[in-house]
């Protein structure tokens, strides 16, 4: 009996021993798993980086384009071109948008380059040596990096995907967009940003309607997030498939409702063009009005 009882204990024992094994493997888990969305949402408050995410022997690479677009996002990504041969790449957007008229720039860029754009967020997979990268699907492309996915010249955007759009406005007065006082040159800068916005819409191949869904939605609204027919109305997705932008690459949903944005961004002002007036040098912005109090970070 007494060695009957000793058994009972033992096992009751391992049994607990293996639940609570369980249950702390289940907490380091989701620990990970907020972890590593905590750090994207910090990166996407930052300027916009690129980096080249090798995927060899099996695949071949992309580009990770992270952050919002600000003055200096053309220049360093022209630096990070340099000695590249990225013709014809993918380039995988995680993004709440930026300065109107860099954005324009950086996105006639990527077209001259044939490259091909998607949402995701880049992730490592752990496995140890030999472990391929991924793709996570579940990212965001908000207000001008909406514009930078209309650049590829092959579009997809998955299911899990966030494709977000609004106004744009003066930056310096987004906060309280409806109390603050605006003039006529404010009125010429906005009408100028759109004007131009329209007509790079149109070489992208875009529709009409992107710029109707977009204009339509103030900066004192939420972003007016795209569902699936709105994507093809527009014109953003021209493919279906991953495999015509990221051949072999594995493309994830993995469950990071953390990622959401939760500030608003600034961003710098510069002109389209180097030669424009230096009347011209303020541009209207594309924000991202979520009803937080704007970042600490933010640049004006």
């Amino acid at each position: 009996m007494k060695l009957l009882k000793s058994l009972n204990l033992r096992g009751w024992l391992l049994v607990g021993t293996a639940v609570c094994g369980v249950v702390l493997a289940g907490a380091v888990a989701t620990f990970g798993s907020s972890a590593r969305a905590g750090a994207a949402l910090e990166e996407r408050k930052l300027p916009m980086k690129f980096n080249w995410v090798a995927c060899e022997p099996n695949c071949r690479g992309w580009v990770s384009a992270v952050g919002i677009i600000t003055a200096d996002t053309p220049k360093n990504f022209e630096e990070f071109v340099r000695g590249r041969q990225l013709g014809g790449a993918t380039v995988v957007l995680d993004s709440s948008g930026g300065s109107v008229n860099d954005a324009i720039a950086l996105g006639r860029r990527f077209r001259n380059l044939g490259l091909l754009t998607t949402v995701g967020m880049s992730v490592q997979n752990r496995g140890g040596q030999g472990a391929r990268p991924a793709v996570a699907s579940e990212a965001y492309c908000e207000s001008m990096c909406v514009f930078l996915l209309l650049a590829g010249k092959k579009r997809y955007v998955p299911e899990a995907a966030h494709v977000r759009v609004h106004q744009i406005w003066m930056g310096d007065r987004a906060d309280d967009a409806r109390a603050a006082s605006y003039n006529a040159q404010d009125l010429m800068i906005v009408e100028r940003d759109i004007g131009r916005l329209a007509k790079y819409t149109f070489d992208m191949g875009g529709a009409g309607d992107l710029l109707s869904l977009a204009l339509n939605v103030p900066p004192w609204e939420d972003l007016h997030e795209l569902d699936a027919a709105e994507l093809k109305l527009t014109n953003l997705v021209t493919t279906d498939l991953v495999a015509d932008v990221l051949p072999d690459v594995n493309v994830s949903a993995p469950a990071m409702a953390e990622l959401a944005p939760k500030a608003q961004d600034r961003v710098s002002e510069q002109p389209e063009h180097p030669q424009a007036s230096s009347s011209s040098t303020k541009t209207a912005e594309a924000l991202v009005p979520t009803g937080t109090a704007p970042a600490t970070t933010s640049q004006k």
